[in-house]
């Protein structure tokens, strides 16, 4: 069998019998296709027409150079159409990528002749073996960055090395392993992981790209977690030409990042609200004529620009202490400012949150830390943001947003409540919403006093936080209404919606408890005066739960929904405390 795999491997190579397709990568912000990696295939009738056969006889056979290299030039032939403002993804194992045969194969020239450049490429290095020379694979790999490739860390998660690799090669986009993207939507572990990777990415300005997205679930979660971009299954298979996105997929990564569909329902606005429509400067802008502008201007800093994408940073402190030094006149002033960038600034989408924005900035080193941030839209150039217009913003929002919370328990109040409902009823997607009310707690107040009736309130309130926040880390809202209602919103399963008030039932019922006496709790009631000043028997203070399940949009107002809310909270009511009642709106 093996001299037939053998024979086979020869053949497809010397036949030059590979098909490429291309998957598409797609912004998680925005839908739009960043690029599309190259994928190769054998024949289709051949016992070696899956990738992971095909290399696998490659690398038993010793052809590994010649197939990658067939690989590489099929795709490149295959993608001359290719738009300019999109990438092309070309696997490449370590070991070749420092051959001279490699460096060879991509000159200008060579990629001039499939009208493409060097900055439409972007070298996917895969862990397939480990990298043992990290000194001679950087300068292999800074070769090809300062001729404009990009690098992408294929596997992450899965590979030899790992952070390491990250740390010694600083890639452009880090790719996450699917293993860690399979079902993340009901792996909390798996999500606090990718949390680390997003927060790594935003403090790095390293890409991050999740791959085998295979479920809605799975990319709901990852959107959620802020996770730049993604490719799967779910979102489009791979195929002989560039295709575009199917409608309903772009609607749907399009509805997820409205505002407050993201990230918590935070109560914040996005940084493009306070973006400065600055002008960019190309790359090639000589730096002398940077000087002079920085002169001549109140700005302390330019965004470089090529082909609409942000590709690096000039502060003017940098360029005068590069000008300053003794030949540096001479040798920088007229050279093109890209020798002088950062080419790592801080970028961020234009709907990021100024709160982690403002995180984000202050994570840098301390010499960054007054460089301007760089917002894009569409991924694409959309102004500048400077740390001092941001913190007075930061400064603002958190001034308002206290000014909402519940002075007793310190969680957001009505008017953020009604807020969120307003922008969820909005936007098109399924939510579990929980009103969340006790029972029987004026009769503890009146026989307890006020001081103990709020530490019952204070008690409630972390109950339903900390179970919200445990197994709805990335996609729940809690609020207070007032006295002692609740309100509590998760992006979850109806099923698990139940389970969750069943939980929260079951915790209060065992440990409100504690706050009664021990005469009240043996009874299991307490004596106290009706409304009418007649003594009578009340039930201990007990929990209902009113739900609604499945999609606000018709619905016409916050209002609407809590007259709703009203009503199944009578029925919970009579059907005795300790209860709930979800109603599905499908």
């Amino acid at each position: 069998m093996d001299i037939d795999l053998e024979i086979e491997l020869a053949r497809i190579i010397e036949s030059k019998e590979i098909t490429t397709v291309f998957q598409p990568i797609v912004n998680l912000n925005n839908a739009e296709i960043i690029g599309y990696e190259a994928l190769s295939r054998g024949p289709l009738d051949s016992p070696l027409y899956l990738p992971d056969k095909l290399f696998k006889a490659a690398d038993n056979f010793n052809k590994s150079w010649e197939l990658e290299s067939l690989c590489r030039t099929k795709a490149i032939e295959k993608s001359s159409n290719l738009s300019k403002d999109k990438y092309l993804f070309l696997n490449v194992d370590p070991q070749i990528f420092k051959d001279e045969k490699f460096k060879k194969g991509f000159t200008k020239e060579f990629l001039a002749c499939h009208n493409m450049s060097p900055d439409s490429i972007i070298f996917e290095i895969t862990e397939k073996t480990a990298i043992e020379d990290y000194n001679s694979f950087k300068i292999a790999l800074n070769n090809y960055v300062n001729q404009g490739y990009k690098i992408a860390i294929d596997d992450t998660g899965a590979g030899y090395s790992g952070l390491k690799t990250l740390a010694e090669t600083k890639p452009h986009y880090i790719k996450i392993d699917m293993d860690l993207v399979r079902n993340i939507d009901t792996d909390t572990f798996k999500q606090a992981i990718m949390k680390t990777f997003v927060s790594l990415s935003n403090a790095t300005n390293m890409k991050l790209i999740a791959e085998g997205i295979e479920t809605k679930e799975e990319l709901i979660t990852l959107i959620n977690l802020g996770v730049y971009a993604g490719q799967g299954f779910f979102l489009l298979r791979p195929a002989g030409t560039f295709l575009d996105l199917p409608e309903e997929i772009k609607c749907l990564v399009t509805n997820l990042n409205m505002p407050t569909s993201r990230k918590n329902y935070d109560f914040q606005t996005h940084i493009g609200a306070i973006t400065l429509n600055d002008i960019p400067f190309p790359s090639s802008t000589l730096s002398k004529d940077l000087g002079n502008f920085f002169h001549e201007k109140s700005v302390t800093g330019v965004c470089i620009v090529d082909n609409a994408r942000p590709v690096g940073l000039v502060m003017k402190y940098c360029l005068d202490s590069v000008l300053a030094t003794q030949y540096g006149i001479a040798v920088f002033s007229k050279r093109p400012i890209s020798l002088v960038m950062d080419t790592s600034p801080l970028i961020v989408d234009y709907y990021t949150p100024v709160f982690e924005v403002s995180k984000f900035a202050m994570e840098r080193a301390d010499e960054q830390i007054y460089d301007y941030v760089i917002v894009t839209k569409n991924s694409k150039y959309h102004g500048v943001v400077t740390i001092k217009s941001l913190l007075q913003h930061t400064t603002m929002l958190e001034r308002n947003y206290a000014r909402e919370l519940n002075p007793l328990t310190g969680l957001p109040g009505n008017s953020i409540i009604e807020n969120t409902i307003s922008d969820i009823i909005d936007y098109n997607y399924e939510i579990c919403l929980l009103y969340l009310d006790l029972d029987n707690f004026k009769v503890y107040n009146d026989t307890y006093g006020f001081e103990n009736g709020d530490k019952i309130l204070k008690y409630s309130a972390n109950l339903i936080q900390n179970k919200v926040k445990s197994e709805f880390p990335f996609n729940s809202f809690v609020g207070h209404i007032g006295g002692d209602d609740f309100v509590c919103m998760l992006k979850t399963s109806y099923e698990q919606c139940k389970i969750f008030c069943s939980e929260i039932i079951g915790d209060f019922n065992k440990e409100v408890l504690e706050f009664f006496n021990e005469e009240d709790k043996s009874n299991g009631y307490i004596e106290s005066m009706d409304r009418k000043g007649n003594t009578d028997i009340f039930n201990l203070t007990s929990i209902s739960i009113a739900g609604l399940y499945g999609n606000l949009k018709n619905f016409k107002s916050p209002e609407e929904v809590a007259q709703t809310i009203s009503r199944i909270k009578k029925d919970v009511k009579d059907k005795g405390g300790n209860n709930f009642i979800i109603i599905s709106l499908k």
